[in-house]
């Protein structure tokens, strides 16, 4: 069993950055893949990025290529999502999954633990 917490998001301007972090309880974290996904309102929720154990595969979806960064600290049992430039359409509620069994996975389907989610906010 994994607990998540994000933490990190929060209100910024229009070209500005915001950090998530994704702390995990329980045991063997750092064999888990993690994804970011985010649901803005109205909208179902996406994926964003995700690694795997070892941060040897990390993937984006094409909105977050070259702005976002996704790393992990096993040693802290914590996944951050590192956001530049943001920009209004990146307001959304963010999440954080894991799973022991996928190799940085993209769908939403292949996650079983969740965290409760972060707002993030961008205002123009």
């Amino acid at each position: 069993q994994v607990q998540l917490v994000e933490s990190g998001g929060g209100l910024v301007q229009s070209g500005g950055s915001l950090r998530l972090s994704c702390v995990a309880s329980g045991r063997a974290f750092s064999t888990y893949s993690v994804g970011w996904f985010r649901q803005a309102p109205g909208e179902d929720r996406e994926f964003v990025s995700a690694i795997n154990w070892n941060s040897a595969s990390e993937y984006y979806k094409d909105f977050a290529k070259g702005r976002f960064t996704i790393s992990r600290d096993n040693a802290k049992s914590t996944v951050y999502l590192q956001m530049n430039n943001l920009k209004p359409g990146d307001t959304a509620v963010y999440y954080c999954a894991a799973d022991p069994r996928i190799v940085a996975g993209r769908a939403q389907s292949e996650y079983t633990y969740w965290g409760q989610g972060t707002q993030v906010t961008v205002s123009s």
